[in-house]
């Protein structure tokens, strides 16, 4: 089929999506919502992928570009004659589509946009409602996610989970998470952005830094609380003891989850984290918060621990006591492993997409 593929940015899972298409058969469009500001993935848009110029890709998205975004897309519809246009976020992307009166539309979830930015007003939940009545198919990576879907109308048996997963080959155990180290490093690689809470986990390792004098923090990434977590960290007089990676790419990404002995992720909105994913493939023990999205992956005390979310002092109790059982975290490492196997292998999960494509265009 004819598959146009639209996106707000290009990501490692815009890569991702982008290379099933293509290993599926499908002639591949690719159409992005914003410019290279924000960009995370470097490696470049596959070869066999065809990437459409219009009025968008140049800029940040801004609501008052709707109207020329539509009515550009529908230029665009006329000139690519896509078979299946696979779309999102729900309120940007998807929106855009809806809009134009495309069918068949098969919206994707990015976690966020029904988690966090649908509550946000109440034109957010009329769009949503919109793309839902008007979407062929529904994608998530998550259950959380598709139950917001259906909640806005999208029909139950048009839908499917597809978790995100990721490369079993190059996220894997190593010797060194199995033995016994005089220091331990914890890694997080969440941006540093509210929704993300980073903030939690510098107030954690404040507090249980100061009384072990064993612990690290690698924090990768940045973002717009770089400031406000720095401050955090000085005053409690452990920004000596933090490591910043800086932005990392796919290749490196390895590297840090072999070198760390714990992982967490403090996040307050999540679908699938695949970050997540990536440190439980690689055989690394996981904290993360409470959420619905990290509860569907990670069994307190059996393939990982849970903290409540927010809460600065119990992670930094649950850090503790979890530092305290080396042979726990081996034990709960290779559990880890084996539940990405079971659930979050990207080898199988491609197929799940491309089944959900053929499912898709059936509703034109």
């Amino acid at each position: 089929m004819r598959l146009l593929y639209f996106s707000k940015n290009y990501s490692t899972h815009d890569h991702r999506f982008l290379l099933a298409s293509i290993h599926g058969g499908h002639e591949t469009f690719y159409l992005r919502l914003e410019g290279n500001t924000r960009q995370m993935e470097d490696r470049p848009v596959p070869p066999q992928v065809e990437q459409i110029q219009w009025v968008g890709g140049r800029q940040p998205f801004h609501w008052y570009n709707l109207p020329a975004y539509t009515l550009d897309f529908r230029r665009v519809i006329q000139v690519v004659k896509p078979d299946l246009v696979h779309a999102g976020p729900i309120q940007t992307c998807a929106l855009i589509v809806a809009l134009a009166g495309f069918h068949p539309l098969l919206s994707m979830s990015w976690g966020f946009d029904l988690m966090q930015d649908v509550h946000r007003n109440r034109w957010m939940k009329a769009g949503t409602k919109f793309v839902m009545k008007r979407s062929a198919y529904f994608t998530s990576d998550a259950a959380v996610t598709r139950e917001v879907a259906i909640a806005f109308g999208m029909d139950p048996a048009h839908t499917s989970i597809v978790p995100w997963g990721v490369d079993l080959d190059i996220f894997k155990p190593v010797n060194g998470h199995t033995q016994v180290k005089s220091n331990r490093q914890i890694l997080c690689n969440r941006s540093w952005e509210p929704r993300y809470g980073v903030d939690i986990l510098a107030q954690a390792f404040g507090q249980i830094a100061a009384v072990r004098k064993d612990l690290g923090l690698i924090l990768l990434g940045g973002g717009s609380q770089a400031q406000s977590i720095r401050t955090i960290l000085n005053t409690a007089g452990v920004l000596d003891r933090v490591q910043f990676g800086g932005q990392v790419s796919q290749k490196e990404l390895p590297g840090w989850y072999r070198e760390a002995d714990l992982f967490v992720s403090p996040s307050h909105v999540d679908g699938t984290s695949v970050s997540l994913l990536e440190a439980l493939a690689s055989g690394l023990p996981v904290i993360v918060s409470d959420i619905p999205g990290n509860k569907e992956w990670v069994e307190d005390g059996i393939n990982g621990w849970l903290f409540p979310d927010g809460n600065s002092s119990a992670l930094a109790d649950k850090i503790a006591t979890v530092l305290d059982q080396p042979e726990r975290l081996v034990e709960v490492g290779r559990a880890g492993r084996r539940s990405v196997q079971e659930r979050g292998d990207w080898v199988k999960n491609e197929a799940l997409l491309l089944k959900t494509y053929e499912l898709a265009i059936q509703f034109v």
